[in-house]
């Protein structure tokens, strides 16, 4: 269980830029993509702000003969999966049997399904499956379809843990290849901008009703008050280090460590167990709280959530002891595609020898925070912490670095 895993591809679907160059070049400018919603009417609704992704034309980027078969969120993943496997510059089907996997996450994007079965059942009667057994089955869909695309006959799962799915999927997919595979298309991709979805989503009581998009989503700042949702996310091939040098891959980086916990229940007087798992991450990767060169937060955007995860991080880290960002204030929070989309923001920061920005945002100073904000900053990075917490107490932190 020693084999080093690294990341030799990346495909990123986001609502600030559609592919990798447009995401990570938008990124670096603070732009952000937060509108109001356009995928349906939400004049009704208390939160009408959403991160669409732009310009996405499935008939484009897909065969026809698929459209049908599938809906906005597996289209989105299968065109992610494509341009990750033409960035590492590997076939699946090139590999041996049971070489190549795929194993992703998956949150909330069987609401969008489920809400075209509700439809049909209106309209057409019962011979229709339920929106409830479509959300059930939903997710096993969408990886089976990435699998069948691309010839990829190895392990194959979906990961269910809200925001940390696309940490917890990306270390299911390094637990495989240390197994024995040799190649793991993982992360997530995420999509609920429906009626259904959007009401589901509002029951939770934490999303923003600001309708100003630059000050909606507001992680640590006194002004927080909510996020907003978004759409989209990232999948990466992770490889083994030996496979990829042998045939000659460029490596974005190694996923060199992680860790998971789970907060106590509400009301038991324990703390929660974000700065356990922030620990346990550094440990397995053989680092020390000072070798960390930023961190990219979860950043909930709800006041007692961000004052957790600033306590968190000055348990391990001290008082402004190391860079925080938090790029998602651009897209909007992803669900299970947000933690992938931040893991390939490290590996390129680590690339490109800068930290992207959070934007919008005037730091709460009782968070004792050195939150990047405003504009990039340079930066020698090496080594980056992407921390994900899901509803439910979910907590996953993961430690990538430049690969030697």
């Amino acid at each position: 269980m020693t084999r080093s895993v690294v990341v030799t591809g990346v495909g990123v679907t986001a609502p600030n830029g559609l592919g990798t160059d447009a995401w990570w070049a938008a990124t670096r400018q603070g732009v952000s993509g937060i509108r109001p919603v356009s995928r349906f009417d939400a004049s009704g609704y208390p939160a009408r702000l959403a991160g669409e992704v732009p310009g996405f034309s499935s008939r484009e980027h897909l065969p026809s003969r698929l459209v049908p078969q599938t809906d906005h969120m597996t289209r989105l993943a299968l065109v992610a999966a494509d341009w990750a496997l033409a960035d590492a510059d590997v076939k699946p089907g090139d590999l041996p049997d049971f070489e190549a996997g795929v194993i992703t996450a998956a949150s909330s994007g069987g609401f969008e399904f489920g809400q075209r079965e509700l439809e049909n059942l209106w309209s057409k009667g019962s011979k229709y499956v339920s929106a409830y057994q479509s959300y059930a089955w939903f997710y096993a869909v969408n990886t089976g379809q990435i699998s069948i695309r691309n010839g990829m006959r190895g392990p194959s799962g979906v990961v269910v843990s809200d925001q940390a799915g696309g940490l917890d999927a990306i270390a299911q997919g390094r637990r495989q290849i240390r197994k024995g595979t040799t190649l793991i298309v993982s992360g997530g991709i995420d999509s609920s901008l429906c009626p259904w979805g959007w009401v589901a989503q509002m029951a939770a009581g934490r999303m923003s009703t600001r309708t100003d998009p630059g000050r909606a989503y507001l992680p640590f700042d006194r002004d927080a008050d909510g996020f907003v949702a978004g759409e989209g996310g990232a999948l990466v091939v992770l490889e083994d280090a030996e496979h990829a040098r042998e045939r000659g891959a460029h490596v974005y980086g190694e996923i060199a460590g992680y860790a998971a916990t789970t907060d106590p229940r509400p009301g038991s007087d324990r703390p929660p167990a974000l700065s356990r798992a922030i620990r346990l991450a550094l440990a397995e990767a053989g680092a020390e709280a000072r070798d960390i060169d930023v961190v990219f937060a979860d950043a909930a955007g709800v006041p007692e959530l961000d004052r957790q995860e600033a306590e968190a991080l000055r348990e391990v880290f001290g008082a402004f002891g190391v860079p925080v960002t938090a790029p998602k204030t651009m897209t909007g929070r992803l669900y299970s595609g947000a933690a992938s989309l931040d893991v390939t923001a490290a590996l390129l920061a680590v690339r490109d020898g800068l930290i992207p920005p959070t934007v919008n945002v005037t730091p709460d100073p009782a968070h004792e925070l050195d939150l990047v904000t405003g504009a990039p900053r340079s930066a020698a990075v090496r080594t980056a912490l992407v921390i994900a917490r899901g509803y439910g107490g979910f907590n996953s932190a993961m430690v990538v670095r430049a690969a030697d």
